[in-house]
């Protein structure tokens, strides 16, 4: 049985997860966790029992930490425990990000039922689950990435800029094109209010815009958000 903890902070999609799950003979769910650090420990103490998950599915949209937070703390403790990632936001926004921190997937909590029982099998075998609409961001990632940027005598024009930024900057990047102000999210990320706006000038500088209004029509325009 492939062991698999589910960890979203609303109930009734874990429980949907559960469901999904349960037509599968081979996967059982051995546990739940509403946020990011219980997810963590609940694999560390599965570990120090012997056992433990063997595939996690991670929500990236989580409260305390968010889920690439968690996605990094996870692979850095348990390098070979495959994580795939859940998220309702296109696959743009997120997909390339997770699968550079380590992602065994990227799945969108609409997929079928055939579709998320494949990608835990796979996941549990150590090989990727990449939908077609995710090869295809990676696909434009990695032609970014090699591309020649402007000025060096190349055509191809440079990687997206919110491609550019850090971890940590794109946080920032997106509570701040929703509107948040540096101290709710220097609260939400617990950092300091000088930290955040450090991160917000960078912001700034990366994406070419002057304001905050500017950087909420820019995430609107190259994000979708």
């Amino acid at each position: 049985m492939i062991r698999v903890l589910v960890c979203d902070d609303h109930l009734i999609v874990r429980q949907g997860i559960r469901q999904v799950l349960a037509d599968a003979p081979d996967i059982a769910v051995m546990g739940e966790a509403a946020t990011g650090p219980e997810a963590i420990a609940q694999v560390r103490a599965g570990r120090a029992a012997g056992g433990g998950p063997e595939v996690v599915l991670l929500d990236i949209a989580m409260p305390q930490r968010d889920g690439l937070d968690i996605l990094k703390a996870l692979k850095g403790e348990f390098p070979k425990l495959p994580v795939l990632m859940l998220s309702t936001y296109p696959d743009r926004q997120y997909a390339v990000r997770s699968l550079k921190l380590g992602a065994a997937g990227y799945l969108n909590k609409s997929a079928d039922s055939e579709q998320m029982i494949d990608a835990v099998r796979r996941a549990a075998k150590g090989q990727l689950f990449i939908t077609p609409s995710v090869a295809e961001q990676l696909a434009g990632a990695v032609g970014a990435g090699s591309g020649l940027k402007k000025g060096q005598g190349g055509m191809a024009d440079e990687a997206p800029l919110t491609e550019r930024l850090s971890h940590r900057e794109y946080q920032v990047f997106r509570l701040l094109a929703t509107g948040r102000s540096v101290g709710e999210i220097a609260e939400q990320l617990v950092l300091s209010p000088n930290t955040v706006s450090t991160y917000r000038t960078r912001i700034l500088e990366k994406t070419g815009v002057r304001n905050d209004v500017e950087l909420a029509l820019y995430a609107v325009r190259m994000e979708g958000l």
